[in-house]
């Protein structure tokens, strides 16, 4: 009867551990059983410097003038028309913060 309890404990762990293998390969998540400190964390951080923005091309909308602009006047007239239909940004002083004071 022992012998029966431990081999029904032995597979519920191997099957365990095979779905939890399964899941993060289906998923893409790293696999720590034995809860070790990794590098993982910092090897998803967002690469800065030199070097590696040398790799990507370079994003002419920043120093362009002419896209700049335009993509101004798109805000503008977007801004002028949310006003028009009446759901602008409010006047100064006239917001959620000051309304809460004046009641």
């Amino acid at each position: 009867m022992a012998t029966k309890g431990r081999l029904k404990n032995i597979l519920a762990t191997v099957a365990t551990t095979r779905l939890t293998e399964a899941r993060a390969k289906i998923f893409g998540h790293v696999l720590n059983p034995t809860s070790q400190k990794s590098p993982n964390k910092i090897l998803w951080k967002k690469l800065i410097s030199d070097k590696v923005a040398g790799w990507y091309p370079y994003d002419i909308k920043k120093d362009d003038p002419l896209v700049m602009a335009r993509q101004e006047q798109e805000r503008l007239s977007k801004l002028e028309m949310l006003k028009r239909r009446g759901k602008g940004p409010p006047k100064k002083g006239q917001g959620k913060r000051a309304a809460k004071h004046s009641k």
